[in-house]
């Protein structure tokens, strides 16, 4: 199942249901940050990823442009986050009106962002339907246990939680080059925002 398969009301493999509900959240906390550490005006920015979730999980369009709506949508909120994170980053050096109450907010709502926001990117690109997946899981090593396992959206925001918290891979295995750069890049945002906003924001708190 893929982001452009959402206005199927079933599915054989997993319901679209709790997919949106996650894409809602990360759209939620985005509203959580002031407009001055957000790309744009948030409510506008917001706004337009919701039409991009209503285009994909409710209208028929063509396949290609749902797609394109798809990575569209994932794109937005991550650039959206990524700048968000500068911002803040920007302000935290610059002294520019920003308390340790909304750099802590700040960088918790930046933080579950990027777990979801990259969740969604690996479980989007692992369903490509390629000869080569993207990622290994441990019931695909020991099919016996689960016959006809197969991983879920769930499973790939899993993924996404340790690898923002460790910092590297855990239980499951990245096999292509396009998947371990995405993780690095998502280790190396959970790293910024936890060790540096995060804790300045502690330090300012105390």
């Amino acid at each position: 199942m893929q982001l452009s398969e959402l206005h199927h009301k079933t599915h054989a493999h997993e319901a679209g249901w709790h997919i949106v509900v996650a894409i809602l959240i990360a759209v939620g906390l985005e509203l959580i940050l002031s407009n001055e550490l957000t790309f744009g005006t948030k409510y506008a920015v917001a706004g337009l990823e919701v039409v991009l979730v209503l285009l994909l999980s409710v209208f028929k369009l063509h396949a290609a442009l749902k797609r394109l709506f798809a990575i569209l949508l994932l794109g937005l909120i991550s650039f959206a986050n990524v700048v968000s994170l500068g911002m803040v980053i920007v302000a935290l050096f610059a002294h520019v009106g920003v308390d340790g109450h909304e750099l802590l907010i700040s960088s918790i709502a930046i933080y579950i962002t990027n777990i979801i926001v990259f969740g969604l990117w690996y479980w989007e690109l692992d369903n490509t339907r390629l000869a080569t997946p993207d990622f290994l899981f441990p019931q695909q090593t020991s099919p016996q246990i689960q016959p006809g396992w197969k991983p879920s959206f769930f499973d790939y925001l899993f993924v996404s939680v340790t690898n923002a918290t460790a910092f590297s891979p855990t239980d499951t295995m990245p096999l292509t080059h396009r998947t371990k750069l995405l993780m690095a890049i998502q280790a190396i945002i959970s790293l910024i925002t936890i060790a540096l906003v995060a804790a300045r924001a502690v330090n300012i708190l105390s």
